[in-house]
């Protein structure tokens, strides 16, 4: 067996944690709750281990535990691949880092991202598979690859959260609203696990997601499904812009309580004031995105140079 993903190390610890038997129903959303992240890349997660066997695919049912996973039967190649998760997740960023400098083409060859990366064909297939997934690469005819040129430009990210900005707290008022007291709970319990430590140990890809969740939840819970689409696609292609002003994990803190004060205002079912306690949140959010205008700027101006 052989699976590389950064999820699929999390979901088989969190199998061995329950003991679950050969059968076991995996659902997305239950799993993506449990890890305190967004569907997709659990969804992605699931593929890579069905690819090795883990796990088995049942049309319409999902997908269900293949193998025993407890600590006895895993296998020892197995466990030395999911030890060196964190080298493809490491690429994953160092391809966004080179994409926002202007060191990495916007259309390049699967040789030369195999090459500059260092990885192995699969390795480089589902790292790809995920950053498609995500919507800033797509394939191009033969084994070449294109990077958006959208989101690689200032515009488009201040273009992007201002379009959360008119949406996310209108979906507060939908007349449809209602969120569960256990959607609650479980976003209330990730702000905490940031502010009793997480804000400085979580990844930067963690950090991202838990943010991701809040704020899909919310609007999951406006039952527009025009709304929750719309900012799920907007979603899937903003992690290559926003996850570089994680390094400065002070505002964490700040970001923290704002969504612990919109949480306890929708439990008061006061959703005219946590709607604008949204919108507050994220015209704060607006105001830190200097620095990444800035990055994105440069790399315009070195592309023009080099034309």
């Amino acid at each position: 067996m052989s699976v590389s993903h950064p999820i699929a190390a999390k979901i088989i610890a969190l199998i061995q944690q329950e003991r679950m038997p050969v059968g076991t129903h995996l659902g997305a959303q239950k799993l993506a709750d449990r890890l305190q992240v967004s569907r997709s890349p659990v969804n992605e997660a699931l593929k890579a281990m069905l690819e090795s066997g883990i796990v088995t695919r049942a049309e319409n049912r999902g997908y269900f535990l293949a193998v025993d996973l407890s600590d006895s039967a895993l296998d020892a190649e197995l466990m030395a691949q999911l030890s060196g998760q964190d080298v493809l997740e490491q690429v994953y960023f160092d391809i966004a880092d080179d994409l926002l400098r202007g060191d990495l083409p916007l259309q390049c060859t699967e040789s030369l991202l195999r090459s500059r990366y260092k990885l192995t064909g699969a390795q480089l297939q589902i790292l790809l598979a995920r950053i498609a997934n995500e919507g800033w690469a797509a394939r191009t005819p033969g084994y070449g690859w294109a990077f958006s040129s959208m989101i690689t430009t200032p515009d488009s990210l201040l273009q992007s959260y201002r379009l959360r900005l008119a949406l996310e707290p209108a979906a507060l008022l939908e007349p449809g609203f209602s969120i569960s007291q256990a959607t609650i709970d479980r976003c209330r319990a990730a702000e905490m696990h940031l502010l009793e430590g997480g804000i400085e140990t979580d990844t930067a890809d963690q950090l991202h997601d838990r943010g991701v969740r809040f704020h899909e939840s919310l609007i999951e819970a406006s039952g527009n499904p025009f709304f929750i689409e719309t900012i799920q696609r907007v979603n899937k292609v903003r992690r290559l812009l926003s996850y570089r002003s994680m390094r400065n994990r002070v505002r964490y803190l700040e970001h923290c309580e704002q969504h612990l004060e919109i949480l306890a205002l929708l439990e008061r079912g006061e959703n005219e004031q946590a709607s604008n306690a949204l919108r507050r949140h994220l015209q704060s959010t607006l105001k830190n995105l200097g620095n990444i205008r800035t990055l994105l700027s440069a790399r315009n101006a070195q592309e023009a140079d080099q034309a």
